[in-house]
């Protein structure tokens, strides 16, 4: 038996944005590209971060500031240095879809770095970099070169900077040197655009050492000294930007784990930011897919829902899946990539979706580990959902409030968010929505 308690006179805070996504689902490079962008404006999908839009080198033509200003020693204040075509396209399709971009400036991850990397090397004059980022900004938001008046808020500077002791994928240089890249541009950027956009990084690989040292003591093994230098970083970082006075108003990571594990990650990381004195600044889970090689299955829809489930409960502001991308890539978790149908993660996001429409959560609690649960209510409507990723079918008792008009809707293998007559036993691996 799985006891779950509801008060619906309790508000313990808002519903957050636990479904954005990372690159949106691109259909090929064609008229046609963005017309799977509707599946994101049905689920309600609040965000998509821009890394890795479209594939490698982000197609060349996408997001990235190489694909954006081409020669690096052009003229930063002339337009004709700019070549925003495509990306234009691509956020005019996010903003009428109702998605707001969340973009990432610098490059998309070069996975044959080992063979030879292109775009990775640290600018060579960051304070050129950082103008060239604020006139992408200032086309997007203030109309700058034919731009936008678009309200963009969040501003990534770089992607796994951190990826280091080995031939990284995303940063040639040392940790200094992105250090000085952070502090120049959130420094000039904020001074540009003050508090009408927010800047922040890095996007952190993982802090699995800060958190379990005892699992991470052979430091001869080449993988766990990586999870140390990522540790290393951060505090790194952290005193850097601490002593210079950096701006952070969010600061991002990234976990592939279970929610248990990535919950406690999202604990560390808010006591570090609160104990370096950044008790404002936001708390961003921006790549985070776990058990990505079974999507497609009522497991991975049932954890992708328990991780929606368990970070709208823990210190996080934005939790972003990656990723929506249409395509072959093994972490594509939304769709299928032969027929380009929806699978059961996608579902997860639109289950999740009823309870952020609604605004406001209420109390709930289980008693059972590992079935996850949040209740939400605009004082008029009501929605619970749940999550059971234990290794058994339970039976389910709700208590405060009346089920006796309830609609009931199920994800498991078979179903893809569908109604179904009262729930009484869950599934194992099975999301059960209750709308009141």
């Amino acid at each position: 038996m799985a006891n779950i308690k509801i008060d619906l006179t309790q508000k313990v805070g808002k519903i957050k944005p636990m479904h954005a996504v990372g690159q949106p689902p691109i259909e090929g490079l064609e008229l046609s590209m963005f017309d799977n962008l509707h599946y994101l404006a049905e689920a309600g999908i609040p965000y998509s971060r821009l890394h890795d839009v479209a594939g490698s080198y982000a197609s060349n033509i996408f997001v990235d500031i190489p694909n954006i200003f081409r020669d690096f020693d052009a003229d930063v204040n002339d337009p004709a240095s700019y070549d925003f075509v495509f990306t234009d396209a691509l956020i005019e399709a996010l903003v009428k879809a109702g998605i707001e971009p969340y973009y990432r400036l610098g490059v998309t991850i070069e996975n044959n770095a080992m063979i030879k990397s292109y775009r990775l090397d640290p600018p060579k004059d960051p304070y050129k970099w950082a103008c060239i980022c604020e006139h992408i900004i200032a086309h997007y938001i203030d109309g700058w070169a034919d731009g936008y008046h678009y309200d963009i808020k969040y501003w990534e500077i770089w992607n796994e900077p951190d990826d280091g002791l080995r031939v990284s994928q995303m940063w040639n240089g040392t940790k200094e040197q992105y250090y000085e890249l952070y502090d120049v541009s959130a420094k000039h950027l904020k001074k540009v655009f003050g508090d009408r956009i927010k800047v922040g990084g890095y996007a952190a690989i993982n802090f699995h050492a800060a958190v379990w040292p005892e699992k991470y003591t052979d430091t001869s093994i080449p993988y766990i000294r990586r999870r140390h230098y990522y540790v290393e970083f951060f505090h790194g970082f952290m005193e850097y930007i601490q002593k210079s006075d950096a701006p952070l108003d969010f600061f991002s990571w990234h976990s592939y784990s279970e929610t248990e594990k990535a919950v406690q990650v999202a604990h560390w990381v808010r006591e570090q930011l609160d104990s370096y004195g950044f008790t404002n600044t936001e708390n961003h889970l921006n790549e985070w897919n776990p058990f990505h090689r079974e999507r497609g299955t009522a497991h991975h829809s049932a954890e992708v829902t328990a991780m929606m489930l368990g970070m709208q409960k823990a210190p996080l502001d934005v939790l972003a899946f990656y990723d929506a991308r249409m395509g072959g890539d093994a972490y594509g978790g939304f769709f299928n990539p032969y027929t380009f149908e929806p699978w059961h993660a996608y579902y997860s996001a639109v289950a999740f979706n009823h309870l952020y429409q609604l605004g406001d959560e209420v109390f709930s609690e289980s008693d059972t580990k590992n079935l996850h649960v949040v209740a939400a209510s605009n004082g008029i409507k009501t929605a619970i959902l749940i999550s059971n990723v234990t290794k058994n079918e339970l039976e389910l008792n709700i208590d405060g409030v009346d089920l006796s008009g309830a609609r009931y809707s199920v994800i498991d293998q078979p179903r893809l968010l569908s109604w179904s007559p009262a729930v009484t036993k869950i599934a194992k691996n099975q999301v059960v929505l209750i709308e009141l």
